[in-house]
C-alpha cells in the first residue's frame, strides 16, 4: 500500500508543511513531495479510504476479505511477506491515488491542474468533445512519484520486494489508464439526444479493482535473478511463461486463511457468513475449509407493499421476513 496512507490522514485538509513529517507511515523522500504538494494531499488521503473499500469490496466473499489493510500503514504478515494479496493491494493502491488526483484536477480541487485536453481523434457521429476529462495524465505521474518514493533504497535484502512493488504498482496504473472511456451527455428537445458532448473519464475504482482480482487469481510466483546484464524477475516455476509488463507477481505463497494464524496474517473464517448454494469462493464448502456450517433463522424488517401517492412521495408498509442464515463452524 501507499505509506502515508493511515487512520490519522483520512481526515487530513491540507497540511503546514511541517506536518508532513507527521503522517502515518510516511516515509523521508515522501516529505519533500508533501511539502511540494500540500494541495495534493487531500487526495492521498482519501485514496486510503478508498483503497481499503474497493478491496473489501472486491474480496468480500473471498477467505481472504481484505482484512489485512484494517490497520495501515501497520500491515499484517501476510502483506509483509511479498503474498499474492500483497500484490493486489499494491496494484489497487498505486491505482487508487492516482485515480483520486485525476479526478481532483477535473473537479477543479487542484490548483496546478485542470481537465485534460480533448482528444486528437474524431468524436463519433452526432457527438462533440466538451466537458471536462479526467487529468490522467497529471495522476499517474504525481500518483507514481508519491507511490514508488517509498521503495527508494539501495539494501540488498530488499531488492527483490521493491522490484515486485515496483512492477506490481506500474500494473495497477496500467489498469487504471487502461479504464478511461468514452462518457456522454446528451442535449436537445425533450431529451432527444440529438448532439452528444461527450469526454474521456476514468470508470470506478470498484471496476478497476474488479479487473486486479483477475490478475491477482492469474498471479505468478516470482524469483528476482541475475538474467543477463542485470537481475529480473522470471516465474519461480521454470516451466511458466515469462513475466509480462500486464502480470501480477508476488515472492511468498499466503495462508490458506482458513484458521487464525497471528504470525502468518490469518483471521480464520470462523462465524463467516456463507452461502449454502454456491459453488464459488461465498459457498459454505469453500468458505469454512470443510469444517461444516451452523445454521440459524432472523427476522428481519423491510419496506413492503410501496405505492406511489400524488403528489409526490412513496408509501410503504413495513413487513416481517423470516430468513435463514448459514455461518462457518
Amino acid at each position: 500500500l501507499v505509506r502515508g496512507f493511515g487512520p490519522s490522514s483520512s481526515s487530513l485538509s491540507q497540511p503546514p508543511p511541517q506536518r508532513c513529517r507527521l503522517l502515518a507511515g510516511t516515509v523521508p523522500a515522501q516529505v519533500p513531495l508533501c511539502r511540494r504538494n500540500l494541495e495534493l494531499m487531500p487526495s492521498v488521503a482519501r485514496a486510503a479510504a478508498a483503497t481499503k473499500s474497493a478491496c473489501q469490496g472486491a474480496f468480500a466473499a473471498a477467505r481472504w476479505n481484505c482484512s489485512s489493510i484494517e490497520r495501515a500503514p501497520a500491515f499484517a504478515p501476510d502483506l509483509r511477506r511479498g503474498t499474492r494479496e500483497s500484490a493486489f493491494v499494491h496494484a489497487l493502491a498505486a491505482a487508487a491515488v492516482a485515480h483520486g488526483i485525476a479526478r481532483a484536477c477535473a473537479s477543479g480541487e487542484l490548483p496546478l491542474c485542470s481537465c485534460a485536453s480533448s482528444p486528437a481523434e474524431e468524436p463519433a457521429p452526432g457527438s462533440r468533445w466538451g466537458g471536462c476529462a479526467d487529468n490522467v495524465r497529471y495522476g499517474l505521474q504525481l500518483g507514481a512519484a508519491f507511490a514508488d518514493s517509498t521503495l527508494v533504497s539501495g539494501k540488498a535484502g530488499r531488492q527483490a520486494s521493491q522490484a515486485v512493488r515496483l512492477h506490481n504498482s506500474a500494473v495497477g496504473r496500467q489498469v487504471l489508464s487502461d479504464s478511461l472511456e468514452t462518457k456522454c451527455k446528451c442535449h436537445g428537445v425533450s431529451g432527444s439526444c440529438s448532439v452528444k458532448t461527450c469526454w474521456k473519464g476514468l470508470r470506478s475504482l470498484a471496476d478497476i479493482a474488479s479487473d486486479l482480482k483477475a490478475k491477482y487469481l492469474a498471479a505468478i510466483k516470482v524469483t528476482h535473478r541475475l538474467l543477463g546484464p542485470r537481475k529480473q524477475l522470471v516465474p519461480k516455476d521454470t516451466a511458466t511463461r515469462l513475466v509480462q509488463e500486464t502480470d501480477l507477481v508476488y515472492l511468498a505463497n499466503s495462508p490458506d486463511y482458513c484458521t487464525v494464524n497471528p504470525q502468518l496474517g490469518s483471521l480464520g473464517t470462523h462465524d463467516r457468513q456463507c452461502n449454502k448454494t454456491s459453488a464459488g469462493s461465498d459457498g459454505c464448502d469453500v468458505l469454512c475449509c470443510g469444517r461444516g456450517y451452523n445454521t440459524y433463522t432472523e427476522e428481519v424488517l423491510e419496506r413492503c407493499h410501496c405505492k406511489y401517492r400524488w403528489c409526490c412521495y412513496v408509501a410503504c408498509r413495513t413487513c416481517r421476513r423470516t430468513v435463514q442464515r448459514h455461518v462457518c463452524k
